[in-house]
């Protein structure tokens, strides 16, 4: 099972990433997939999740509106725009299966640095 984030980097506030999430090794169609954050110093955070057909979606209050999630074809995307400073730390995607209601498969995160 592999689940590869990828597409941070540095970008001043106002600023816009894609992150995308390529997925490997599970039944993609049978999972939700979500993507978390951790700042320095911080607890990990949920940010956005989708469900496996893709028809539902929901956000952090911290990113709603300024945040879009999406999928296809073993990929799933996180469209970040507006990014504020408090966006920057490690986003993590992960894949919960759609009966359960722990995610069990975690990647490897992407850096997101926002400076002002």
């Amino acid at each position: 099972v592999q689940l590869q984030a990828s597409g941070g980097g540095l970008v001043q506030t106002g600023g816009s990433l894609r992150l995308s999430c390529a997925t490997s090794g599970f039944a993609f169609d049978d999972y939700a997939i979500g993507w978390f954050r951790q700042a320095p110093g911080k607890e990990r955070e949920f940010v956005a999740a989708i469900t496996r057909r893709g028809r539902t979606t929901n956000y952090a209050d911290s990113v709603k509106d300024r945040f879009t999630i999406s999928r296809d074809s073993f990929k799933v995307y996180l469209q970040t725009d507006s990014l504020k400073a408090e966006d920057s730390g490690v986003y993590y995607c992960a894949a919960r299966h759609w009966t359960g209601s722990q995610y069990s498969y975690w990647g490897q995160g992407t850096l997101v640095t926002v400076s002002s």
